[in-house]
């Protein structure tokens, strides 16, 4: 079970094959049975969805068998978020716990039903909290509704693992001791490299460490990141940050004295005046320009468009579909106004081609959409069309 990043949905959509099977459900923490009944009733949705497709039944069978299982692990049941987003295709099987509920949805088509994860993933929805302490390193990711830690791989657990051997194979000895009157904690280091330079030179390096094991984790991120220590620490971490969108103000204090609800709440306070703004930016910015050519609210339009990779900010409606069929070999689409056999979501396929190519996608409610349709975007300009 992962935590859901860009990287994450690149994967998503580039490493699989269809039929692609799409399960979204809200749930509940410590919901248990009342979760489970619902997956299973998903499950036999899904069943039927793969059975009209053609497939066979003892294919249909193999293909399910994983997520078959998952009623059987009452562990994972209890231990749920707000929402289940929960991707199977013949190459993969993906599931991912959302800090957020999600309309409930069972889609099989050729692609992956991703449109209402944008929200989760979007700039002006996410944000990242990065808690470093001399024993831990753990690192959240995070919107309105709460923190979901993310499983973290070559990064030191702490600052005694990433200095265990310093310099030429020496061991590196410390202790802790309370700065007066502060009530915080500092290291003092013994041996080799004793005294106050030497100190932070060990952390740089711990914090170098931490840098680089994240760097695969964030390279496609534009969220903010907040860092959670104690002050002093603050500087010497961004000597050694690569991240480009660090926040200056971050979360003073040990973190390993916070629960995951305070440091949300301290993050919260800190990020929310700017996680609207890039949303707002894009609504402003397409009605100032509509009428000029840059853009456009035409369904045909916009999937061709995404598909050529010619949009450079796209909006799609949490409330709406777009029902029709694209056909690749012509690059045209066809809009339906009512669901018929073979149909997708253009919505969503949108919403595929624009992130791909590197574009920015925003779901919202459909009062939040800048036009009165399900699906709104602006072209690059040519000089800055990517590739």
């Amino acid at each position: 079970m992962d935590t859901l990043t860009k990287l994450d949905l690149h994967r998503l959509l580039t490493k699989s094959g269809a039929p692609c099977v799409s399960l979204l459900m809200p749930t509940h923490p410590g919901g248990g049975e009342q979760d489970r009944t619902r997956w299973k009733k998903l499950l036999s949705q899904t069943q039927e969805q793969l059975l009209r497709r053609g497939l066979g039944g003892s294919e249909t069978k193999a293909l399910l068998r994983q997520a078959r299982n998952m009623l059987e692990d009452s562990i994972f049941w209890k231990n749920q978020a707000q929402g289940l987003a929960y991707f199977l295709s013949p190459q993969l099987n993906r599931v991912y716990r959302l800090p957020r509920s999600i309309a409930e949805a069972v889609i099989v088509g050729d692609h992956f039903q991703v449109k209402s994860l944008f929200p989760f993933l979007t700039d002006n929805g996410q944000f990242f909290v990065l808690a470093i302490s001399q024993k831990n390193v753990r690192l959240f990711q995070g919107n309105s509704a709460g923190l979901q830690e993310v499983e973290l791989h070559n990064v030191p657990h702490s600052l005694a693992e990433a200095m265990r051997f310093h310099d030429t194979d020496e061991p590196l000895l410390y202790h802790t001791q309370q700065a007066g009157g502060t009530g915080s904690w500092v290291a003092v280091f013994h041996g080799h490299g004793v005294g106050i330079d030497d100190a932070k030179d060990d952390f740089l390096r711990y914090f170098q460490q931490i840098n680089k094991g994240l760097h695969d984790l964030l390279q496609n991120e534009k969220a903010p990141l907040l860092l959670a220590s104690v002050a002093y620490l603050w500087p010497i971490y961004r000597e050694a940050n690569t991240y480009s969108h660090l926040l200056q103000e971050g979360i003073a204090g040990n973190p390993d004295q916070s629960s995951s609800q305070e440091l949300h709440r301290k993050a919260r306070d800190i990020v929310q005046p700017r996680i609207a703004q890039p949303q707002k930016r894009a609504a402003a910015l397409y009605r100032r320009l509509a009428g000029t050519g840059r853009t456009s609210a035409s369904p045909d339009v916009i999937v061709r468009s995404a598909y050529h990779g010619q949009l450079e900010l796209l909006f799609v409606s949490l409330d709406d579909r777009c029902w029709g069929l694209w056909d690749t070999a012509s690059a045209k689409a066809a809009i339906h106004t009512e669901l018929q056999p073979g149909d997708e979501d253009l919505c969503n396929l949108a919403a595929i081609h624009t992130f791909l190519h590197g574009g920015t996608v925003y779901a919202v409610p459909q009062e939040e959409m800048p036009a009165e349709t399900p699906a709104a975007g602006i072209f690059w300009l040519p000089e800055r069309r990517r590739k």
